[in-house]
């Protein structure tokens, strides 16, 4: 009788060890699906942030252009007033245009990195799910896998 319930007992810490492999594979696997509903909508994003980009780039480059077409203008006639003022202006200009398009560059490759490392934490928690489902079921003997009768 004593040999008899230490069998039990030994397939019932199985059975507790197969489950919470169980447990730990669908809270893997829940992380695993979130992961990748964000990624989908960062890789959506991607397209409309390199678009934002390239918009304030362009801006930042016609400011830059203006900028410099003042500054010539004024270098003709340092004492004028008015080109004086316009020359300031559009350095201002230039200047918020380039911040702008420093944010939008940094806002894409933040993007990126944030794309990169979710990449690579959906590589490792499948990796780790792989490992518990090998090891769920392996050391498990067929008959307390099956589901009860009633």
């Amino acid at each position: 009788m004593a040999f008899g319930s230490a069998f039990a007992q030994a397939v019932s810490t199985d059975s507790i060890s197969v489950l919470k492999n169980q447990k730990e594979g669908l809270v893997i696997s829940k992380r695993i699906n979130d992961n990748k509903l964000k990624l989908a909508k960062l890789e959506n994003s991607v397209e409309k942030e390199t678009q934002d980009m390239q918009a304030t780039k362009d801006e930042s480059q016609k400011s830059a252009d203006d900028n410099g077409k003042a500054a010539d203008r004024l270098t003709g006639d340092a004492q004028n007033k008015k080109l004086a003022g316009d020359a300031s202006k559009s350095a201002k200009e230039a200047k918020r245009d380039a911040k702008k398009a420093r944010k939008a560059s940094a806002s894409l490759e933040n993007l990126k990195k944030d794309i990169a490392s979710l990449k690579s934490k959906i590589a490792a928690d499948e990796s780790r799910l792989s490992a518990i489902s090998g090891k769920s079921f392996n050391n498990m003997p067929v008959d307390t896998l099956a589901t009860p009768k009633n």
